[in-house]
């Protein structure tokens, strides 16, 4: 594919990445123009390709845009496709730049020429009567752009600063063809199928009310889910020799100013006054982690000394950013802190990547791995900063395994690995991630007396398995859309009555279940089998359904269907045997 250079040089693509970022490129544009047409008072922000698609900033004063708005955008821009444009850049020095979108109206763009090098010289592309401020490459005619489609509208404060104005941000997508644009839309339509809100409300796992946005409700079935994984959690880090610890939700404002997050973070913390002096509500468990090591003297023997902890921290969030359990405002970290001395650095993170790989292999998810470097408003020495990032390379390396370099998004006060997981739609997650940090335990005067008896700085690592629980949920209710293992579902078991004359047997049954530990409801509405079977499949998603009629009563046997739909006939001994070796070994 051809594409045009903002020197007005025209070359092949190089490899099908940099087509497919070109093609959404030139579709932002074609939707900018689509816009323009339709709305000539629109004025327009940032039009980027993403890694799906494509999005443009528009102010549209106070209009507002309905769904028929958007298929209309759509219609205009497959007829400027049709129109066969040619897409020519052309280049002018700043002065010239802000006079020529002054001229036109576009006020965002003179802003951001403000934002630019004073000797910038300012690149456009043009297509028939639009015109873009834009770096490039493009297509070379608008007819290439040949699968795309406008999917939905949101809100997006300009330069993502909330005392910005609120612009529309249209999104798209597009692709190289028409057969790759609609297996991404059937992608999208399974994902909507999947999505977890729906599933949470139909399951009654949690809700978000008006009054807490953000602020997660965990109903009782949801309840049950969470401490599935908690004690999977717990039972794992037992293992492995960690120690749990709970720390305070809120802590004096020194503490956040010392461990750095003051600095670094104070727009997301949430913050409030006791005895006259300023408190926060913890965004992260670390600092508290730190006051636990801190609260006695500790030997080289001592360490590596591992305390986890499933800390709630509440972060905050742009109203507008929020989306289910996925953006909150509060949710439980699940925490670890392993301090330890700098010869034990390699093989910590290696038992670290390890559980984190036995977590992830738990709920059949693949994942990468991504090891970011020091970013610019980072804390510490470069001394510090290199034997940290080669300390983690090293345990990689040493384990065998490939990795991303993500140059500059490490954490500010250390280098980090993060685990991108994949779900069953290909989608990738960022859950796990492992922080080296020599600049905590510096700026707490963290010791340990080595076997000289001599005072010595530990190393610390901050690591997370799940991430948030709260998101994983979410993931995980998406991966398996609902159909939850046998251990972690809600309701492992449902007992559904064919008739009253059944019902001393079924309560029978449904006692033994609750006295083997197993979750388990018992539906005796007066209502058709059938409708039961199919609520408690489709709705509900429960691995079993014991269904109880006169003749299992007679026979004292138990007929168990189960969620794909087969059905055996057992003994009630039998099914209590199979679902409890399940539950036990988390299958």
């Amino acid at each position: 594919m051809k594409i045009i250079m903002n020197d007005g040089t025209v070359r092949e693509c190089a490899d099908k990445a940099e087509e497919l970022h070109v093609i959404r490129h030139t579709a932002a544009h074609v939707m900018a123009q689509a816009i323009k047409r339709l709305y000539p008072e629109a004025m327009f922000a940032y039009g980027p390709a993403t890694e799906k698609g494509f999005y443009y900033d528009v102010d549209l004063g106070e209009r507002k845009l309905a769904d028929e708005d958007l298929a209309a955008i759509e219609a205009e821009m497959h007829k400027i496709v049709k129109e066969n444009l040619p897409i020519k850049p052309f280049i002018l020095p700043r002065s010239e730049a802000v006079a020529f979108m002054e001229e036109r109206g576009e006020k965002y763009k003179v802003e951001h020429i403000g934002d630019l090098a004073d000797d910038a010289v300012i690149s456009f592309y043009k297509q028939g009567e639009y015109v873009d401020m834009c770096v490039g490459p493009h297509l070379c005619y608008t007819k290439a752009l040949k699968a795309f489609k406008v999917t939905q509208q949101s809100g997006a404060y300009w330069k993502n600063d909330k005392n910005n104005k609120m612009l529309t941000r249209i999104n798209g997508v597009a692709f190289s063809t028409q057969d790759e644009l609609d297996a991404y839309m059937k992608l999208l339509e399974e994902a909507e199928k999947r999505d977890h809100r729906k599933i949470g409300k139909e399951m009654g796992l949690f809700m978000i009310c008006e009054e807490g946005p953000g602020f997660p409700f965990f109903l009782p079935k949801g309840m049950a889910l969470k401490n599935a994984l908690i004690d999977y959690w717990r039972e794992i880090h037992t293992r492995d020799n960690y120690v749990e610890v709970s720390t305070p939700m809120i802590m004096n404002r020194k503490l956040w100013e010392t461990s750095g997050h003051w600095d670094h973070y104070k727009d997301n913390m949430y913050s409030t006054i006791i005895d006259d002096e300023t408190y926060c509500i913890k965004p992260m468990n670390c600092p508290g982690g730190v006051m636990v090591y801190k609260s006695h003297p500790h030997s080289y023997r001592d360490l590596p000394m591992r305390v986890g902890e499933l800390g709630l921290v509440h972060r905050h969030e742009l109203k507008g950013a929020l989306h289910g359990l996925f953006r909150v405002r509060c949710f439980t970290q699940d925490d670890a802190h392993i301090f330890m001395r700098k010869d034990q650095i390699t093989d910590e993170i290696m038992g670290v990547v390890h559980l984190i790989n036995e977590v992830y292999e738990k709920f059949g998810f693949k994942y990468f791995i991504e090891l970011s470097t020091r970013p610019e408003d980072s804390m510490g020495s470069d001394e510090d900063w290199e034997a940290a990032t080669n300390g983690l390379k090293n345990a990689l390396e040493k384990l065998g395994l490939d990795y991303i370099v993500n140059e500059g998004d490490g954490a500010f006060y250390g280098p980090k690995i993060d685990f991108h997981l994949e779900d069953s739609l290909g989608r990738t997650w960022q859950c796990g991630t492992i922080q080296l940090d020599f600049q905590m335990p510096l700026n707490f005067g963290l010791e340990y007396t080595d076997e000289n008896n001599e005072k010595q700085r530990p190393i610390m690592i901050h690591r997370v398995c799940f991430g948030s629980i709260e998101r994983f949920i979410g993931i995980l209710t998406e991966h398996f859309a609902g159909k939850f293992p046998t251990w972690l579902a809600p309701v492992q078991a449902k007992v559904l009555l064919v008739s009253e004359k059944s019902s001393e047997y079924a309560h029978k049954i449904y006692g033994m279940l609750r006295d083997a530990k197993i979750r388990c409801e018992i539906d005796e509405r007066n209502e058709k089998i059938g409708y039961m079977i199919r609520e408690a499949q489709t709705i509900d998603r429960v691995p079993y359904m014991v269904i109880i009629g006169q003749k299992e009563a007679e026979e004292g046997l138990v007929s168990i269907r189960s969620r794909d739909g087969s059905t055996v006939t057992m003994t009630p001994d039998e099914f209590i045997a199979k679902i409890t070796t399940e539950i036990k070994d988390r299958v």
